[in-house]
């Protein structure tokens, strides 16, 4: 590629690399940081002629969103645009094939679910409801994805007027050989279990593949045929366990037969993932935890019931995360490379041209995350993404391996200067447990300058890990860019980091996981990083609970608690997951320890609560309770956002009343002086 060329293209997307130095960009403004992205979750159309994209909307000044599409072989005529609707905002698009776009909406909505989504069961909840919709590249007509819009008798009309909404199907996997169909799940509207059937996107043409209702799901499907070669059954293993069975199909007979070398007890979390057969050997890619604490890729042989005694890949610190499958005649499945899920989710190929290509991305982006996103037959067309911990990601076309294209940043306006240095580190708990984290420092910061202000922001979940890297809610560069540093404590607890630490964090909520914490500020205090008077943590879901928790315990070393959508009170959460038995089993016993409600005579730092008024997931009592409890106690505040969901995507208003709320309470509520 001429130097000249991918300069430009680097120009246009912001994301040359200017020198600079300590202090020279102001703060991210809340408002940049809350805008809607120019451009994201483009996808390339199997037959390359089309993308389709969600934009902002112009002359919104990033405030709402549209769905866009490009004809590839023009791009200088620009997209065809249809804004998001009063109500319904879109946030995804795909580019299927057949000439039709996958697009999904988001909605407001209050009334009683009765099971249509999550949320109350009984009574009317203040909740989003998220549909589906089929279109083509012109976007002449919407309709409800795969949609059976029947009327079905025995269901309240408050019910199907939900469903009508929320929508009932989805695409499961896009078979991307066949030039039509689609394999797609339907709900069944009285039971809630889902159908599977192959769906035919001129014709509107189903075939039933697999009916729900029982103990087995769907686990592989042949990505040539459609056919069920893999299910998972689960089967009572004795008192409140339970044995998740693997099934696969034998080619001789028709018959689902188990496989006990991939059935595993449900209490002991084993990973066993299957990600594809080999169609010469007729051996399965399996991701397993089974030999190693890290997730490995295994090849299986249904035949003798055997794994091969060396894995197919793997990784002495990080998991695989999946094994990269080719999708074009020419590959088709293929081993292309994997994925490695380290302190970024890093492609590897090893597929001869497929390196070529991305080596030569990665060289051309020295120093970035490049992903490659789709693709065409023979490689004519390639979509990818750069992106760092300073840089939103961008996204480009490269045309015949020589042409690059971009064809925007998602957010060109936020400064690079402005953001810091990000480390994968690790500190030593007090029981003697390595623990992972992310540190995140301000622009400029280096070792032997005075100690900072700094923040520990663990993840949600807490099943989940923190992926470095732009940090897509925008929370890490807000706070950098302020002068904080940042400690994303991948505590006990947390998943996608080896089995161990995963189940070590079991019934030790507000214990031990909090001691990680706890222990994560110590150690950036050692490290002569954060100044031991100005020490804060903030969190968001799990997070929320973990800083709620921060506020009720001794010897606290936080001037001050920033609890977002927390949990607060377990002995509710328990309620809850006790209905369901599996949820029990896999969840609902591992989430005990310190109670922060039953605490709250302890409390002893300043806390700020916050929660959305549409939040189903970690509803306002837990925010609001707590807070009640303490406000007499500490100097306490909360605030319920209006329509704010749990989850993102929000509503910029939503991001600049949370952003607004944490920037004040750190600068002026934060222990003495503010933090």
């Amino acid at each position: 590629m001429k130097k000249p060329l991918v300069r430009r293209a680097l120009q246009a997307c912001g994301l040359m690399m200017l020198a600079g130095v300590a202090g020279a960009a102001e703060p991210i403004a809340i408002e940049d940081i809350a805008k809607v992205p120019d451009l994201q979750s483009p996808s390339l159309s199997a037959d390359g002629k089309h993308l389709a994209a969600i934009i902002a909307l112009p002359g919104s000044d990033n405030r709402e969103t549209a769905l866009a599409t490009w004809d590839v072989e023009d791009l200088d005529a620009g997209p065809t645009i249809t804004p998001s609707g009063d109500r319904m905002k879109f946030i995804y698009a795909s580019a299927l094939k057949a000439g039709k776009l996958l697009v999904l909406g988001r909605q407001e909505w209050t009334g009683q679910l009765g099971g249509c989504g999550e949320g109350s069961v009984s009574g009317a909840t203040k909740t989003f409801v998220t549909k589906t919709y089929l279109t083509d590249s012109s976007h002449d007509d919407f309709k409800e994805a795969f949609a059976d819009n029947t009327r079905k008798l025995g269901i309240s009309q408050q019910t199907q007027r939900c469903l009508e909404l929320a929508g009932t199907s989805e695409l499961v996997h896009d078979l991307p050989l066949d030039p039509e169909r689609v394999i797609i799940a339907q709900l069944n509207e009285l039971s809630f279990s889902s159908n599977y059937y192959l769906y035919n996107l001129r014709t509107g043409e189903t075939e039933l593949l697999f009916r729900g209702g029982g103990r087995a799901n769907p686990a592989l499907f042949d990505p040539r045929t459609g056919e069920l070669v893999v299910r998972t059954q689960i089967e009572s293993a004795g008192a409140d366990e339970y044995e998740i069975q693997v099934q696969v199909r034998n080619p001789d007979t028709g018959a689902f037969e188990k496989h006990d070398p991939l059935t595993s007890r449900l209490s002991e979390r084993h990973t066993v993932a299957i990600s594809g057969v080999d169609e010469q050997s007729g051996k399965m890619y399996v991701l397993t935890d089974r030999f190693s604490d890290r997730v490995q890729a295994r090849m299986y042989d249904p035949r003798t019931r055997t794994f091969d005694d060396e894995p197919l890949v793997a990784h002495p610190e990080f998991d695989i995360g999946s094994v990269i499958l080719g999708s074009q005649p020419s590959n088709f499945n293929r081993v292309l490379g994997f994925t490695v899920a380290g302190p970024v989710n890093e492609q590897v190929y090893v597929d001869p041209e497929m390196k070529a290509i991305h080596d030569g991305l990665k060289s051309t982006f020295a120093g970035m995350n490049v992903g490659i996103m789709d693709y065409t037959d023979g490689l004519s067309t390639v979509l990818f993404s750069v992106s760092d911990n300073r840089h939103a990601p961008s996204y480009h076309l490269l045309f015949d391996r020589t042409r690059l294209v971009p064809l925007g940043a998602s957010r060109p306006w936020i400064d690079p200067e402005a953001i810091g240095e990000q480390k994968w580190v690790t500190y030593t708990a007090r029981d003697g447990r390595t623990i992972p984290a992310l540190l995140d420092l301000p622009a400029g910061w280096k070792q032997g300058d005075p100690a900072l202000p700094a923040i520990i922001h663990p993840h949600g979940g807490p099943w989940s890990r923190d992926m470095g890297g732009w940090d897509a809610s925008g929370w890490v560069p807000f706070l950098t860019s302020r002068g904080y540093a940042v400690l994303r404590p991948q505590y006990r607890g947390s998943s996608g980091l080896g089995r161990d630490l995963w189940i070590a964090g079991d019934a030790q909520w507000g214990l031990a996981m909090q001691d990680d914490k706890d222990d994560g500020a110590a150690w950036l205090v050692e490290q002569g990083i954060a100044d031991p008077d100005r020490l804060a943590i903030f969190g968001y879901s799990y997070g929320g609970f973990a800083a709620a928790a921060a506020v009720v315990r001794p010897d606290s070393p936080y001037q001050c608690a920033i609890s977002g959508a927390p949990v607060t009170d377990l002995g509710r959460l328990g309620t809850t997951w006790s209905s369901n038995r599996l949820q029990r089993i896999m969840q609902g016993r591992t989430v005990k320890g310190m109670d922060p409600m039953r605490e709250t005579a302890k409390a002893n730092i300043p806390v700020l609560l916050y929660v959305g008024d549409r939040d189903v997931r970690t509803p306002s009592f837990h925010a609001r309770d707590f807070y009640n409890a303490v406000r007499n106690t500490v100097p306490a505040k909360f605030e319920l956002i209006p329509d704010m969901p749990h989850s993102m995507p929000w509503y910029p208003r939503h991001q600049e009343a949370t952003l607004g709320l944490i920037e004040d309470f750190l600068a002026n509520d934060c222990g003495p002086g503010g933090l």
